[in-house]
């Protein structure tokens, strides 16, 4: 016969004197107040904290009105907190001079840390391609990881394209261009930097990332060869002879020192080259005008003089 109260088990003296409200209000969220010398970077965050215009602008707001919207971060086993969301604010908050920034402490595991960093960055207005080529890889990762400990699939190749769908739905890009940039994380730093300053479109370069990396520092030496960029027909074809084992630098050089066709139809003077027949004080617009202008009372007396 089971003895009365036998499974009564007894409780610590916060339990036995909370209420349902307190307990619940224990559990929410709430703002804290953290040195800033106790935040640190997420590991492997790719995107770029600038001290640019806009920062000065974040920095002039937070000196002026403190940080409104509170950083995430979660606890370092280490010691202090890493950054899921807030990496700019934490720097303008060092540039105002504060000690402190409000944050939300939260308890995340690393995969759930990387998505959640991820999608708070990409409602950026200007991200380069090479933040959103590594932002998307590392959420596709771990999504990856999350569906197989979950065990949402059951095979590794649907496992993927689940992942990548996910990835395309909630970034407004389509399922190819998400592979493409992903494809930009195969490229070599002095390629890539050259993707985010537009020095190579985004197109070649997607081309250009199926070459091995000894392929792609030779690229660059075939492109200061030519002194121009590649094409998209260019690419390809670069990548084609990568496929076929005949990627060479001469091969490289052949295809790179070829006139684009856009070139056949356009002539280009290089302002300093003209600036010694003009007035200082004239603009490239009016140094235009003026050989128009001419061109046309040359190709005047040219017509006369055919007349007669």
């Amino acid at each position: 016969m089971q003895k009365k109260g036998a499974n009564i088990s007894l409780k610590g003296y916060d339990d036995i004197f909370s209420t349902d409200q307190s307990r619940a209000e224990a559990q929410q969220e709430r703002v804290q107040e953290i040195p800033l010398s106790e935040l640190h970077s997420f590991e492997g965050h790719p995107f770029r904290v600038v001290d640019d215009e806009d920062m000065m602008k974040t920095v002039e707001s937070v000196r002026d009105f403190g940080v409104l919207t509170p950083a995430i971060v979660r606890p370092d086993p280490d010691g202090g907190y890493e950054i899921i969301s807030g990496h700019r604010r934490h720097r303008a908050s060092e540039l105002a001079g504060k000690e402190t920034m409000p944050v939300i402490v939260r308890d995340m595991d690393d995969d759930a840390a990387i998505i959640l960093m991820v999608d708070a960055n990409l409602q950026r207005e200007t991200i380069l391609p090479s933040e959103r080529a590594y932002a998307y890889k590392m959420k596709l990762d771990a999504l990856k990881h999350q569906g197989a400990r979950s065990d949402l699939t059951s095979a590794q190749l649907g496992q993927k394209s689940w992942a990548v769908n996910q990835v395309a739905e909630q970034s407004g890009d389509s399922r190819v261009q998400v592979q493409r940039y992903i494809r930009l994380t195969e490229l070599i730093p002095e390629l890539l930097d050259m993707v985010d300053n537009g020095q190579i479109k985004f197109n070649p370069a997607v081309e250009l990332s199926y070459l091995a990396r000894e392929e792609q520092q030779d690229f660059l030496s075939a492109m200061d060869f030519a002194q121009a960029a590649p094409s998209l027909s260019q690419a390809q074809r670069i990548k084609k002879l990568a496929q076929e084992g005949e990627c060479t630098l001469d091969a490289m050089c052949e295809i790179m020192n070829e006139v684009k066709k856009g070139e056949l139809d356009r002539v280009t003077f290089k302002t300093d080259s003209l600036r010694k027949y003009f007035p200082k004080s004239y603009t490239s617009k009016q140094m235009e005008d003026k050989i128009i202008q001419l061109l046309e009372q040359w190709q005047k007396k040219r017509e006369k003089s055919m007349e007669r």
